[in-house]
């Protein structure tokens, strides 16, 4: 399951950087979703899979942090590129004529950088809550990887305030991007809801559709165990929530958005080809 994630992802960020006809905002920050869900996916899964291996879910203190810090930031930059995606496509169509003026390149840049600075900004505001805590219970995580929240549980000393902070930041970085993405497709569905053609329609309704349904389950699970986690509901369902929004939905985003894209898959026959072209004559050398 990690490497077809691994392999779709990477499959979309050659079609987009090998073909100057996807070098366009869509597909700019499609691209960059591939790369942050590899990043994503790989904080966790290899550390699980060693531990298979081993036999051993033993992590250093440091290793805990690094591996913290790590999905943190991939999943608030993930989170806030996905709500910058969902603006991209308003500006689209509800506003197909000024499209190229406001989506131009310094603004996709910066929307990029304001992602990433927000996860960096996240993950730097667990850590300083984390490392407050000087003292942890000899106990296992109830997990495959380092939560925050669990981190906290951990802790000897009450962690009440701590916990009222995770909870504002989860409201600030998670909350309201999701809300974001909610106003921008409706907006983008009353905007459908004017199209004269019963085809145009479904067609729209069915992007439109396969899209928020990964939104859903990304945010609806994401934040739903990143708030039960600090509420101590049963870890059971921490970890099943965990592998769906660490794993499944890395895994469902090339289909969703890419793969099922007829520009990417023209983008990869025309790689294909180039690639032939190239080889070939060497190869009958």
């Amino acid at each position: 399951m990690y490497l077809f994630t691994v392999l779709g992802n990477l499959i979309i960020i050659l079609a987009v950087t090998s073909d100057p006809h996807l070098h366009i905002p869509m597909y700019f920050f499609l691209s960059n979703l591939s790369l942050i869900d590899i990043g994503f996916t790989s904080t966790t899964i290899p550390k699980l899979l060693m531990n298979l291996q081993s036999h051993s879910r033993a992590i250093s203190y440091g290793g805990c942090l690094t591996q913290m810090s790590l999905f943190i930031t991939f999943a608030c930059t993930g989170s806030v590129l996905l709500t910058v995606m969902a603006y991209d496509r308003f500006v689209a169509i509800c506003h197909p004529l000024h499209y190229s003026c406001i989506m131009n390149l310094h603004l996709c840049v910066s929307l990029l950088w304001v992602s990433f600075t927000l996860g960096l900004l996240e993950s730097l505001l667990h850590n300083l809550i984390v490392l407050q805590l000087t003292c942890f219970r000899t106990v296992d995580i109830a997990n495959f990887f380092c939560h925050p929240s669990q981190l906290l549980h951990l802790a000897c000393t009450d962690s009440f305030r701590n916990e009222i902070v995770m909870c504002v930041i989860g409201i600030l970085l998670g909350v309201l991007p999701a809300s974001g993405i909610l106003f921008s497709y409706c907006q983008i569905l009353s905007s459908i809801l004017k199209i004269p053609s019963a085809a145009g329609k479904y067609k729209s309704y069915s992007t439109c559709g396969s899209r928020l349904s990964i939104v859903s389950l990304f945010y609806g699970i994401g934040l739903g165990e990143y708030f039960g986690s600090a509420l101590s509901i049963s870890p059971r369902n921490h970890v099943v929530a965990s592998v769906m929004y660490a794993v499944v939905t890395p895994l469902l985003n090339p289909f969703i958005y890419s793969l099922r894209n007829r520009n990417i898959s023209r983008a990869l026959e025309r790689f294909h080809t180039r690639a032939f072209s190239v080889f070939a004559p060497a190869a009958s050398r």
